[in-house]
């Protein structure tokens, strides 16, 4: 808010939908406005249908009286689609606005098959997904779309990514929200917004499970490696959207490995799923990707799992400087490779290099959310870019309240 007595209606719906302050009388004492003037702002939210009355609150009077009537923000107006893009499969989903899943599906999407491919065919899977959770696309009010490679969050567009051939400055955007609107007849143009998958994996992880924790850092190891920050609620993204982006640190035990960058030496070139599965098939053991490597773990595979502790102290080294410079209250392990075996790696390396100081409250976790985090990540990001006061005013007065 920009001061007492100036409060937006947007401002109103960001102090009930945070829950600092859900009755009328609450808003008038945070806000300095107004009985009236309250009411009035209240009343363009209610006609939009994103506020709702709920039960009755604490008194708000010393002198008694009737229980206040709260308030609350009413996700049932409208739906979010989300989709997370890893490099040979995905995962979309329709969300409620505060971030339940009401209908879900994952397939084989290559993304070296292009954009253009890729972005019609999650525009199908979109509209199967609307049909299965009973919602209509008229229903939808935005669209988040995770994918592994670095993103401009100001222009949507995926920069000089390493593992996504063809993606660099394609206008993401505009082709999902065309596939959208050709595979269900919707008209006008939904707002979609695109980010880092591991960007919106911490950013799922750290809402859901972590919201107290002002540093948190999410590792995904898979196909590649790349790391998530979310500092005080909001997602750490660097100048342009490189941040996080350690997969590509040189490490002297790559020197001679050649990463898909095109470069020798990079963390991703040996500590990855793709590094490792490499290095299975090696010796005998089928395995073409990081999922492979997942499955194999999963059944207790031993040089499988001697390969993954390796590979974990490797990232664990990398981890250390990581921990030293932005001192989290989590580091998160996620991704294809996020098991016993690799966490052991990275904890052995870990806290050896890095400063007693910087580990002596620090929480080494592995994902809560799994394969839903970047789903979970993406439909709040949407959900947070809507509902942000300046955009509620915008927002309003398209729909002429």
């Amino acid at each position: 808010m920009t001061g007492r007595g100036q409060a937006s209606a947007g401002d109103l719906l960001e102090l009930v939908r945070t829950g600092r302050a859900t009755t009328r009388g609450a808003l008038q004492q945070v806000t300095g406005m107004s009985r009236a003037t309250v009411g009035q702002r209240l009343e363009r939210l209610f006609r939009a249908g994103w506020l709702r009355e709920g039960a009755g609150g604490p008194v708000d009077s010393p002198l008694g009286g009737r229980p206040s009537i709260t308030l609350e923000f009413d996700d049932a107006h409208a739906v979010v689609l989300a989709a997370d893009l890893d490099t040979r499969h995905g995962r979309a989903a329709v969300l409620t606005l505060t971030g339940e899943i009401l209908a879900e599906h994952s397939g084989t999407l290559v993304v070296e098959d292009g954009p253009d491919t890729v972005l019609g065919e999650l525009g199908g899977w979109f509209a199967e997904l609307l049909v299965k959770a009973g919602h209509g696309p008229e229903e939808v009010c935005g669209i988040g779309l995770a994918v592994p490679g670095p993103v401009d969050s100001e222009t949507g567009l995926v920069v000089q990514p390493p593992i996504m051939p063809g993606w660099d400055g394609y206008d993401i955007r505009g082709r999902l929200a065309r596939a959208f609107a050709e595979r269900t007849g919707r008209p006008g143009a939904v707002p979609v917004l695109v980010d880092n998958d591991a960007n919106l994996m911490a950013y799922g992880e750290q809402r859901t499970g972590h919201r107290d924790c002002s540093a948190f850092v999410l590792v995904k190891v898979s196909t590649g490696i790349g790391a998530g920050v979310v500092v005080d609620g909001s997602i750490f993204r660097g100048v342009d959207g490189g941040a996080g982006d350690i997969g590509h640190i040189r490490i002297p035990e790559g020197a001679e490995s050649l990463c898909r960058c095109g470069s020798y030496g990079c963390l991703a070139a040996v500590a990855s799923g793709g590094a490792v599965a490499r290095r299975l098939a090696e010796a005998g053991v089928r395995a073409a990707s990081g999922s492979d490597v997942r499955d194999l773990l999963a059944s207790g595979h031993p040089e499988a799992a001697a390969l993954a502790r390796e590979a974990g102290r490797l990232v664990g080294d990398v981890l250390a400087t990581v921990v030293t410079l932005l001192n989290p209250g989590v580091l998160m392990i996620a991704g294809d490779l996020a098991g016993t075996p690799f966490l052991t790696g990275v904890r052995e390396l870990l806290y050896q290099r890095a400063l007693p100081r910087s580990t002596a409250r620090l929480d080494v976790v592995t994902s809560t959310l799994g394969e839903r985090a970047g789903l979970v990540g993406a439909g709040a990001l949407v959900v947070e870019h809507l509902y942000a006061p300046e955009r509620v005013e915008e927002r309003l007065l398209a729909l002429g309240v």
